[in-house]
């Protein structure tokens, strides 16, 4: 028996996805994200979603394709039911508490202050509570009282960025393109899940910011995001897997980083994206090494058919050796033998990534002034057709650019005449 984390997931829906459409101008509310940062941490045993969901229509379809069970809380039957679905929700939370000994974590998924007491009451169990919230919907009270809280803005694969606020009287802003699209291609799922996808889907844009607040009214959702997790086939492309169950997307996914022009490495792309976006996730949560067999665990968490078999590898070491040669990983002698250290290199090919960004940003500077974060990944793409940030463990091209930002590299900043961010190469770089 594996001594991974068991994990319970509650989750207050509508305020959560409340939060997120009036945040983040992400609708529907996309689950995804959230699965595969539980999936890093520990093995999900219950997934629970309460709220009215004659409002949440396609929120529903979605939520049951990732094995989330939905408990039904109607909200308009003549009474006051304000609070009906949070007093289920934390009487449900205690139940289990007791009943399951051993569910070691708690996962409660809500900004509202009114489950403070719940979470001080789950860590008097001896249990670990993880908080779930969107940053504009997420009281200031709770996320002190978990162990660790997740702003569901900052997870990898969310795509929206809040639009920063603006003083009193300036001019409203226009959404933000957190980072640039490749392609305006959507495709149905409906009858044609098994089809190939033939482009990828615009990436939902933040309205207005909104004002923090934990109860306004549930508006239905119609449409649905992209799957965050790798895709194997064609068909995959408008159905991603992940942690446990299926999940569907209305568009496929907004960057086709997998495609190469020949089709020969798409496969080996995909299993490349998966085990980089695990190990990253893994490095930022654990607190020692990330050994392989922890890393293939988590990586059969997200996507249960992985088998690295359906590459040409015999053994997981052996992808792991490919990946060492290829300077996508590294790996150092375990505490086991046959249970290597998994680490990305200290020099590994992500150097020529920021060498390229940098490139780019100085020739683009040079000719027209500091370019600007949309539509900068394409003019990568134009110097290096197979550039992606995932193939370093970056879950977006914003992630990659704050990165060098980070190792100052570039200078990121927030420009209002222009609704977006722009980069400059720092004096002296």
């Amino acid at each position: 028996m594996s001594a991974d984390e068991r994990i319970a997931l509650f989750l207050d829906y509508e305020n959560l996805a409340i939060g997120a459409r009036d945040g983040l101008g992400v609708d529907p509310f996309d689950f995804g994200p959230v699965a595969d940062a539980l999936a890093e941490r520990g093995r999900v045993v219950a997934r629970r979603a309460y709220a009215d969901w004659s409002s949440f229509g396609e929120d529903r379809r979605l939520l049951t394709r990732a094995q989330v069970e939905l408990i039904e809380m109607p909200q308009r039957m003549g009474g006051a039911r304000k609070n009906a679905a949070d007093i289920k929700m934390a009487v449900d939370a205690i139940e289990l508490a007791y009943e399951r000994p051993f569910v070691t974590t708690f996962a409660i998924g809500t900004g509202d202050s009114d489950f403070t007491p719940l979470v001080h009451k789950l860590r008097e169990l001896d249990k670990r509570v993880i908080g779930i919230g969107v940053a504009s919907s997420t009281s200031a009270l709770l996320p002190p009282a978990c162990d660790e809280f997740l702003f569901y803005d900052r997870l990898p694969g969310i795509d929206a960025t809040p639009i920063p606020r603006r003083r009193r009287g300036s001019r409203p802003a226009a959404a933000t393109p957190p980072e640039p699209a490749t392609s305006t291609a959507a495709t149905s799922t409906t009858a044609a899940a098994g089809a190939a996808a033939a482009g990828s889907a615009t990436t939902p844009t933040a309205g207005a910011a909104a004002t923090p607040t934990t109860e306004v009214p549930a508006v239905p959702a119609t449409t649905a995001s992209a799957a965050s997790a790798p895709a194997a086939s064609a068909s995959a492309a408008t159905t991603g897997r992940g942690s446990g169950g299926t999940r569907t997307a209305v568009a496929a996914p907004a960057e086709p980083d997998t495609v190469d022009p020949d089709g020969a490495d798409a496969g080996d792309r995909d299993v490349e994206r998966l085990l980089t976006d695990t190990l990253a996730g893994l490095a930022r949560h654990t607190d020692g090494p990330v050994l392989a067999s922890a890393l293939k665990r988590a990586m059969l968490r997200k996507d249960p058919t992985f088998d690295e078999a359906d590459e040409g590898f015999r053994g997981f070491g052996e992808l792991l050796r490919h990946l060492e040669g290829r300077r996508v990983v590294a790996l150092r002698d375990g505490s086991a033998r046959g249970d290597p250290e998994v680490t990305f290199p200290e020099r590994g090919a992500d150097e020529d990534a920021f060498a390229l960004l940098v490139d780019t940003v100085t020739d683009l500077r040079g000719s027209g002034g500091p370019p600007q974060l949309s539509g900068l990944k394409d003019k990568l793409r134009k110097r290096q057709a197979d550039f992606s940030e995932k193939r370093f463990g970056f879950r977006t091209f914003l992630a990659f650019v704050k990165a060098a930002r980070a190792r100052d590299l570039v200078d990121m900043r927030w420009d209002d005449a222009v609704d977006d961010y722009v980069l400059d190469v720092p004096s002296g770089g």
